[in-house]
Protein backbone atom coordinates (compact mmCIF):
# COMPACT_ATOMS: atom_id res chain seq x y z
CA UNK A 1 0.00 0.00 0.00
CA UNK A 2 1.41 3.39 -0.91
CA UNK A 3 2.22 5.94 1.76
CA UNK A 4 0.29 8.84 0.27
CA UNK A 5 1.40 12.00 2.01
CA UNK A 6 -0.13 14.61 -0.28
CA UNK A 7 -3.73 14.41 -1.53
CA UNK A 8 -3.04 16.20 -4.82
CA UNK A 9 -0.06 14.22 -6.11
CA UNK A 10 -1.04 11.48 -8.59
CA UNK A 11 0.84 8.24 -8.04
CA UNK A 12 0.91 4.69 -9.32
CA UNK A 13 3.16 2.62 -7.06
CA UNK A 14 4.55 -0.83 -7.82
CA UNK A 15 5.67 -2.83 -4.76
CA UNK A 16 7.96 -5.85 -5.02
CA UNK A 17 9.59 -7.46 -1.96
CA UNK A 18 11.10 -10.89 -1.37
CA UNK A 19 10.99 -10.95 2.44
CA UNK A 20 8.36 -10.16 5.04
CA UNK A 21 8.10 -6.41 5.47
CA UNK A 22 6.32 -4.44 8.17
CA UNK A 23 5.54 -1.01 6.75
CA UNK A 24 4.49 0.37 10.10
CA UNK A 25 1.50 2.64 9.94
CA UNK A 26 0.38 4.58 6.94
CA UNK A 27 -1.53 7.83 7.14
CA UNK A 28 -3.43 7.69 3.86
CA UNK A 29 -4.33 11.16 2.57
CA UNK A 30 -5.75 9.87 -0.74
CA UNK A 31 -8.17 7.12 -1.58
CA UNK A 32 -6.15 4.17 -2.88
CA UNK A 33 -7.04 1.27 -5.17
CA UNK A 34 -4.67 -1.62 -4.59
CA UNK A 35 -4.28 -4.94 -6.43
CA UNK A 36 -2.24 -7.82 -4.97
CA UNK A 37 -0.43 -9.70 -7.73
CA UNK A 38 1.29 -12.25 -5.48
CA UNK A 39 1.80 -12.87 -1.79
CA UNK A 40 -0.34 -11.85 1.18
CA UNK A 41 -1.04 -8.54 2.88
CA UNK A 42 -2.01 -8.21 6.53
CA UNK A 43 -3.75 -4.99 7.53
CA UNK A 44 -4.35 -3.92 11.13
CA UNK A 45 -6.95 -1.35 12.17
CA UNK A 46 -9.63 -1.00 14.86
CA UNK A 47 -7.85 -3.69 16.88
CA UNK A 48 -8.29 -6.39 14.25
CA UNK A 49 -6.21 -8.11 11.59
CA UNK A 50 -7.50 -8.39 8.02
CA UNK A 51 -5.83 -10.64 5.46
CA UNK A 52 -5.79 -10.03 1.71
CA UNK A 53 -4.35 -12.45 -0.83
CA UNK A 54 -3.23 -12.59 -4.47
CA UNK A 55 -6.00 -11.53 -6.83
CA UNK A 56 -7.68 -9.24 -4.31
CA UNK A 57 -8.61 -5.76 -5.43
CA UNK A 58 -9.09 -3.52 -2.39
CA UNK A 59 -9.96 0.06 -1.56
CA UNK A 60 -8.32 2.14 1.19
CA UNK A 61 -10.25 5.15 2.48
CA UNK A 62 -8.41 8.43 2.88
CA UNK A 63 -7.70 10.01 6.28
CA UNK A 64 -7.39 6.70 8.11
CA UNK A 65 -4.52 5.10 10.06
CA UNK A 66 -3.69 1.45 9.36
CA UNK A 67 -0.70 -0.90 9.70
CA UNK A 68 0.42 -3.07 6.79
CA UNK A 69 2.56 -6.20 6.57
CA UNK A 70 3.68 -7.54 3.19
CA UNK A 71 4.18 -11.31 3.16
CA UNK A 72 5.79 -12.91 0.07
CA UNK A 73 4.37 -16.16 -1.29
CA UNK A 74 6.40 -19.31 -0.46
CA UNK A 75 9.70 -19.13 -2.38
CA UNK A 76 8.35 -16.09 -4.18
CA UNK A 77 7.66 -12.38 -3.84
CA UNK A 78 5.05 -9.96 -2.67
CA UNK A 79 3.93 -7.80 -5.59
CA UNK A 80 1.18 -5.23 -5.80
CA UNK A 81 0.10 -2.12 -7.68
CA UNK A 82 -1.42 0.86 -5.86
CA UNK A 83 -3.32 3.62 -7.66
CA UNK A 84 -3.49 6.75 -5.50
CA UNK A 85 -6.48 8.83 -6.51
CA UNK A 86 -5.50 12.48 -6.34
CA UNK A 87 -8.02 15.18 -5.48
CA UNK A 88 -7.57 17.07 -8.76
CA UNK A 89 -8.77 14.04 -10.72
CA UNK A 90 -11.80 13.68 -8.48
CA UNK A 91 -12.65 17.38 -8.74
CA UNK A 92 -12.45 17.12 -12.52
CA UNK A 93 -14.96 14.25 -12.51
CA UNK A 94 -17.22 15.55 -9.76
CA UNK A 95 -19.75 17.27 -12.04
CA UNK A 96 -20.04 14.17 -14.20
CA UNK A 97 -20.76 11.99 -11.17
CA UNK A 98 -22.54 14.25 -8.73
CA UNK A 99 -22.84 12.74 -5.23
CA UNK A 100 -26.39 11.89 -4.15
CA UNK A 101 -27.01 14.26 -1.27
CA UNK A 102 -25.16 13.86 2.01
CA UNK A 103 -22.31 11.42 2.44
CA UNK A 104 -23.81 8.17 3.78
CA UNK A 105 -23.28 7.50 7.47
CA UNK A 106 -22.53 3.80 6.92
CA UNK A 107 -19.25 2.92 8.59
CA UNK A 108 -16.73 1.42 6.19
CA UNK A 109 -13.57 -0.43 7.14
CA UNK A 110 -10.32 1.46 6.57
CA UNK A 111 -9.47 -1.05 3.85
CA UNK A 112 -12.08 -3.30 2.26
CA UNK A 113 -12.35 -5.82 -0.55
CA UNK A 114 -13.95 -4.87 -3.86
CA UNK A 115 -15.95 -7.40 -5.83
CA UNK A 116 -13.89 -9.05 -8.61
CA UNK A 117 -14.51 -7.75 -12.10
CA UNK A 118 -12.75 -8.35 -15.46
CA UNK A 119 -12.42 -4.59 -15.99
CA UNK A 120 -10.16 -4.30 -12.95
CA UNK A 121 -7.91 -7.14 -14.07
CA UNK A 122 -7.64 -5.79 -17.63
CA UNK A 123 -6.72 -2.39 -16.21
CA UNK A 124 -3.93 -3.87 -14.06
CA UNK A 125 -2.63 -5.83 -17.06
CA UNK A 126 -2.38 -2.55 -18.98
CA UNK A 127 -0.18 -1.07 -16.22
CA UNK A 128 2.25 -3.97 -15.83
CA UNK A 129 4.40 -3.19 -18.91
CA UNK A 130 5.09 0.27 -17.46
CA UNK A 131 5.76 -0.61 -13.81
CA UNK A 132 7.28 -4.09 -13.85
CA UNK A 133 10.44 -3.02 -15.66
CA UNK A 134 11.06 0.11 -13.57
CA UNK A 135 9.84 2.36 -16.35
CA UNK A 136 8.78 5.86 -15.37
CA UNK A 137 5.20 6.66 -16.33
CA UNK A 138 5.02 10.09 -17.92
CA UNK A 139 2.93 12.66 -16.06
CA UNK A 140 0.23 12.98 -18.72
CA UNK A 141 -0.12 9.21 -19.05
CA UNK A 142 -0.20 8.92 -15.25
CA UNK A 143 -3.17 11.28 -15.11
CA UNK A 144 -4.98 9.36 -17.85
CA UNK A 145 -4.45 6.00 -16.15
CA UNK A 146 -5.62 7.30 -12.76
CA UNK A 147 -8.73 8.77 -14.35
CA UNK A 148 -9.33 5.42 -16.05
CA UNK A 149 -9.10 3.70 -12.65
CA UNK A 150 -11.72 6.07 -11.20
CA UNK A 151 -14.08 5.51 -14.13
CA UNK A 152 -13.80 1.73 -13.79
CA UNK A 153 -14.30 1.98 -10.04
CA UNK A 154 -17.50 4.00 -10.52
CA UNK A 155 -18.79 1.69 -13.25
CA UNK A 156 -18.34 -1.36 -11.02
CA UNK A 157 -19.15 0.23 -7.64
CA UNK A 158 -21.68 3.04 -8.26
CA UNK A 159 -22.94 2.69 -4.67
CA UNK A 160 -19.58 4.03 -3.43
CA UNK A 161 -19.83 7.28 -5.40
CA UNK A 162 -20.57 9.45 -2.36
CA UNK A 163 -17.61 7.98 -0.48
CA UNK A 164 -15.23 8.62 -3.36
CA UNK A 165 -16.29 12.25 -3.81
CA UNK A 166 -16.25 13.18 -0.14
CA UNK A 167 -13.94 16.22 0.02
CA UNK A 168 -14.67 17.11 3.65
CA UNK A 169 -11.86 17.47 6.16
CA UNK A 170 -11.98 15.42 9.38
CA UNK A 171 -14.35 17.08 11.86
CA UNK A 172 -13.56 17.76 15.49
CA UNK A 173 -14.01 14.52 17.41
CA UNK A 174 -13.51 13.14 20.92
CA UNK A 175 -9.74 13.49 21.34
CA UNK A 176 -9.43 11.14 24.32
CA UNK A 177 -11.37 8.33 22.66
CA UNK A 178 -9.34 8.67 19.47
CA UNK A 179 -5.97 8.67 21.21
CA UNK A 180 -6.84 5.68 23.40
CA UNK A 181 -7.72 3.73 20.25
CA UNK A 182 -4.84 4.92 18.05
CA UNK A 183 -1.85 5.48 20.37
CA UNK A 184 0.01 2.51 18.87
CA UNK A 185 0.23 4.22 15.49
CA UNK A 186 3.49 6.08 15.12
CA UNK A 187 1.96 9.11 13.47
CA UNK A 188 3.37 12.53 14.14
CA UNK A 189 1.49 15.14 16.16
CA UNK A 190 0.43 17.05 13.06
CA UNK A 191 -1.31 13.92 11.78
CA UNK A 192 -3.06 13.27 15.08
CA UNK A 193 -4.18 16.89 15.18
CA UNK A 194 -5.53 16.74 11.63
CA UNK A 195 -7.36 13.46 12.19
CA UNK A 196 -9.07 14.78 15.32
CA UNK A 197 -10.16 17.94 13.50
CA UNK A 198 -7.82 20.39 15.22
CA UNK A 199 -4.93 22.69 14.53
CA UNK A 200 -1.68 21.56 16.13
CA UNK A 201 -1.88 24.26 18.81
CA UNK A 202 -5.49 23.39 19.67
CA UNK A 203 -4.63 19.69 19.76
CA UNK A 204 -1.83 20.30 22.27
CA UNK A 205 -4.02 22.55 24.40
CA UNK A 206 -6.96 20.12 24.45
CA UNK A 207 -4.59 17.23 25.14
CA UNK A 208 -3.07 18.98 28.15
CA UNK A 209 -6.53 19.62 29.61
CA UNK A 210 -7.34 15.91 29.44
CA UNK A 211 -4.05 14.24 30.31
CA UNK A 212 -2.10 16.99 32.13
CA UNK A 213 1.05 16.20 30.16
CA UNK A 214 2.37 16.60 26.64
CA UNK A 215 1.27 14.29 23.79
CA UNK A 216 4.84 13.03 23.28
CA UNK A 217 5.29 12.01 26.93
CA UNK A 218 1.87 10.39 27.09
CA UNK A 219 2.41 8.45 23.86
CA UNK A 220 5.78 7.13 25.03
CA UNK A 221 4.39 5.99 28.41
CA UNK A 222 1.25 4.48 26.88
CA UNK A 223 3.24 2.50 24.31
CA UNK A 224 5.67 1.22 26.94
CA UNK A 225 2.82 0.10 29.20
CA UNK A 226 1.20 -1.74 26.31
CA UNK A 227 4.52 -3.36 25.42
CA UNK A 228 5.00 -4.51 29.04
CA UNK A 229 1.52 -6.03 29.04
CA UNK A 230 2.10 -7.89 25.77
CA UNK A 231 5.48 -9.20 26.89
CA UNK A 232 4.29 -10.35 30.33
CA UNK A 233 0.71 -11.47 29.74
CA UNK A 234 0.80 -12.57 26.10
CA UNK A 235 4.38 -13.88 26.00
CA UNK A 236 4.95 -11.82 22.87
CA UNK A 237 8.42 -11.43 21.37
CA UNK A 238 10.20 -8.13 21.91
CA UNK A 239 11.20 -8.11 18.24
CA UNK A 240 7.50 -8.02 17.32
CA UNK A 241 6.18 -5.89 20.17
CA UNK A 242 8.16 -2.72 19.50
CA UNK A 243 6.57 -2.30 16.06
CA UNK A 244 3.13 -3.32 17.26
CA UNK A 245 2.99 -0.62 19.95
CA UNK A 246 4.31 2.18 17.73
CA UNK A 247 8.11 2.36 17.98
CA UNK A 248 10.02 2.78 14.74
CA UNK A 249 13.30 1.22 15.86
CA UNK A 250 14.23 -1.40 18.44
CA UNK A 251 17.11 0.57 19.99
CA UNK A 252 14.80 3.41 21.08
CA UNK A 253 12.30 0.90 22.44
CA UNK A 254 15.00 -1.03 24.35
CA UNK A 255 16.49 2.05 26.04
CA UNK A 256 13.09 3.56 26.91
CA UNK A 257 11.76 0.26 28.28
CA UNK A 258 14.78 -0.34 30.50
CA UNK A 259 14.71 3.24 31.80
CA UNK A 260 11.01 2.97 32.69
CA UNK A 261 10.80 -0.54 34.13
CA UNK A 262 14.38 -1.24 35.19
CA UNK A 263 14.38 -4.38 33.05
CA UNK A 264 15.23 -5.18 29.46
CA UNK A 265 12.29 -6.41 27.32
CA UNK A 266 13.69 -9.95 27.32
CA UNK A 267 13.70 -10.04 31.14
CA UNK A 268 9.96 -9.49 31.57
Amino acid sequence: MANTSHPQIPQIVYSRVSKKLMEGELFIRQHVLDYIISGTSEVYFNGQKHIFTAGDFRFAIKNRLSKFVKQPSPAGEYRSISICIDQDTLLELKEQFKPDGAIPSEKKDNVFLLNPNPLFKDYIDSLLPYVSHSKQIKDELMKVKIKEAVLIFLAVNPELKNLLFDFSEPGKIDLQAYMEEHFQYNGNLQQFAYLTGRSLSTFKRDFAKIYHTTPSRWLLQKRLEEAHYLLKEKQARASDVYLEVGFKDYAHFFVSFKKTFGLTPSMV
